[in-house]
């Protein structure tokens, strides 16, 4: 069978007949390099078998500068295997987004992986600028609105045509907290209310994690098909994952201590670890998934059919092998409980892993701030609306904005963003509060409910909104609306004053004559 007749993995994805495989694949740093060449040997055989749909190219892993993905990409595609192609949002801001968009739909790079990516690293000089414009529900809707050819002003420019962007998204069912997991499960909302086509799991090891995707899947009406990660570490980055250094990716004690075991063996533990990773991959299959993405370091042809041509023998009694692939924390949170005949989930609601904590006096004094004045049904509403239009230019004008920036820096570590989105997530900043600026739920990055760049310094953002949500009943509310991205005209600007004149997201549409072009006509650029 040659590669030409593997179904597209368009279509194989959407074929529940078809268990679909993708490989990830690294690009080196450099496009001359030895790593180079044997990524493109590996490919040409990988295109030749049609176990294997695609391929997906990871953008910067890492946080560190590799070979931009679209040119490894093209160099697979001429060898008639498909490509996924990571696209994230940590480097680009949204007009680099598009630009990038556009060109690699001319190219004819269509599949995408849509990322918020990992936090950069030491690179030229120092450290580079994080930028994370968009995060990645925002990325969705932009190529959403791509996709339909009708997503911002023209500017006089002519039409834009449609692109036909395929969307996946990842999703980290591998916390150990509650509040980190239902987030996550929250932010998958989101994902799909935005245009998300298919999922991509993060790299863990337990059947009852895997089998509680597919579960909560299917009890919210959320119908993405779903890969799952079946990734095949050696000694060096299993350590890693253990100790945290790779984010959103779970290596658990009692797995570790049998990876270490294992390499002391001759082959130092790598035929072990191929045979757990095709235990997993006959779980998959029989669990119901779409189908699953192979990845590792170092990974030779002959161990992916190794892994492909095991997976097959044992797929027809998968159920024996559920026991073995347990590596969870002993405190981990679960969404259902277990069912001890399958060792799998019920349906059943796991109970939660402690209570919350009461409400904190700065929030519930916000809340009340919030509910008096600051919503267009608010009791003060009017007046305060009457008097802060009546300070907009004038002497007092620029008081305001310092007198609100010094309030809110105090309460809240403001960021005089001029577009205030405290309403929106718990009264919890993320300009101030997040490494990353997101606004439509967490990154895969925490663990322990720690932010991935502040590890044991800095408690993750959306933890601490869960917390107050749930303390309010109202744990759920992270599962639909949408934060839009910041408006950067409005910065340094006056929230107060732009909600109450209906420039910022929640007082106007930023892209309407009413919104950024009303602010630009407000205060134009010097000459």
């Amino acid at each position: 069978m040659q590669a030409e007749t593997k179904p597209p993995f368009r279509q194989s994805l959407s074929n529940p007949e078809q268990f679909t495989i993708t490989l990830e694949l690294v690009p080196s740093r450099g496009g001359h390099s030895r790593e180079h060449d044997r990524t493109l040997e590996l490919a040409a055989q990988l295109a030749s078998d049609p176990r294997i749909q695609a391929v997906s190219i990871t953008e910067n892993a890492g946080g560190q500068a590799a070979l931009s993905p679209e040119v490894l990409g093209r160099e697979i595609q001429k060898m008639g295997l498909e490509v996924i192609v990571h696209f994230s949002s940590k480097d680009k801001n949204r007009n680099q987004m598009e630009s990038l968009l556009f060109a690699w739909d001319r190219l004819g790079i269509r599949d995408l992986l849509v990322i918020t990516g990992d936090y950069p690293q030491e690179g030229y000089q120092g450290f580079p600028k994080p930028v994370f414009d968009l995060g990645s529900v925002h990325v969705l809707d932009l190529i959403s609105r791509m996709n339909q050819g009708n997503y911002g002003p023209d500017r006089g420019r002519g039409a834009i045509q449609p692109t036909s962007f395929l969307m996946g998204v990842a999703l980290s069912p591998f916390k150990r907290l509650e509040a980190e997991l239902l987030m996550q499960y929250a932010k998958l909302h989101r994902k799909a209310e935005r245009g998300a086509d298919y999922i991509i799991t993060q790299v863990g090891y337990d059947a009852r994690k895997f089998h509680e995707v597919l579960q909560y899947l299917r009890q919210n009406d959320l119908n993405l098909p779903v890969l799952g990660n079946v990734f095949i570490p050696n000694l060096t980055v299993a350590t890693l994952m253990h100790t945290g250094k790779i984010p959103g990716c779970i290596i658990t004690d009692a797995l570790y201590a049998e990876i270490r075991r294992e390499a002391a063996s001759p082959d130092k533990g790598k035929q072990a670890r191929l045979l757990r990773g095709a235990k997993l991959l006959a779980i998959l299959k029989g669990l119901g998934y779409a189908g699953a993405h192979l990845g590792g370091p170092g990974l030779t042809y002959d161990n992916i059919d190794f892994l492909l041509t095991t997976a097959d023998s044992l797929a027809e009694n998968w159920q024996k092998l559920v026991p073995e692939m347990n590596y969870w924390h002993e405190d981990g949170f679960y969404l259902y409980t277990k069912d001890a005949k399958t060792g799998l989930n019920t349906s059943a609601p796991a109970p939660c892993a402690k209570g919350p904590p009461g409400l904190q006096a700065n929030f519930r004094m916000a809340r009340m701030v919030h509910n008096l004045a600051f919503s267009q049904e608010a009791p003060l509403y009017p007046v305060c609306k009457k008097i802060c239009l009546a300070l907009e230019g004038g002497k007092l004008d620029n008081t305001l904005t310092h007198l609100e920036h010094v309030t809110k820096f105090l309460l809240f570590g403001c960021q005089n963003c001029g577009d205030c989105t405290l309403g929106d997530l718990a009264f919890v900043c993320p300009q101030s509060g997040c490494a990353k600026y997101l606004l439509n739920g967490p990154c895969g990055g925490s663990r322990d409910g720690w932010c991935e760049v502040y590890p044991g310094k800095k408690r993750c953002l959306y933890v601490r909104i869960y917390e107050r949500l749930a303390a309010r009943g109202l744990p759920e509310a992270m599962r639909h609306g949408f934060v839009p991205p910041r408006n950067w005209a409005l910065n340094n600007t006056s929230s107060w004053l732009n909600f109450f004149r209906g420039l910022d997201h929640a007082g106007g549409d930023q892209t309407s004559e009413s919104g950024t072009e009303q602010e630009k006509k407000k205060n134009p650029p010097p000459e």
